[in-house]
C-alpha cells in the first residue's frame, strides 16, 4: 500500500492529499528514508511522522485496504510520541 492511503486509512493523518503534501515536503520516512507519497509499505516497516516540533514514530502492523473508525488504531504501534 502506499505511504499516503496507510496514513489515510490509519488516520494518522485525516486526509490523503494532506499525507501527499507532507511526503513530498519531507515530513515522512519510512525506514529511515525520506518517504515520497507513491512509496509502498509493509508490515514492520517503521515510519517517522514530523509535526513542526512534534515527532511521531510508529510501527506497522497490518495494512487492510479498508478500515473502520475503530480498528484504525489496530494499524500500527506508536514507538514515542
Amino acid at each position: 500500500m502506499r505511504i499516503d492511503k496507510f496514513l489515510k486509512n490509519s488516520r494518522l493523518i485525516k486526509r490523503r492529499p494532506i499525507a501527499k503534501q507532507a511526503c513530498d515536503s519531507g515530513r515522512i520516512s519510512i525506514n529511515g528514508k525520506t518517504a515520497k507519497a507513491g512509496d509502498e509499505v509493509k508490515i514492520g516497516d517503521k515510519i517517522e511522522i514530523r509535526f513542526g516540533e512534534k515527532l511521531i514514530k510508529a510501527e506497522i502492523l497490518s495494512i487492510p485496504n479498508v478500515t473502520t473508525k475503530e480498528n484504525a488504531s489496530n494499524m500500527y504501534r506508536i514507538i514515542t510520541l
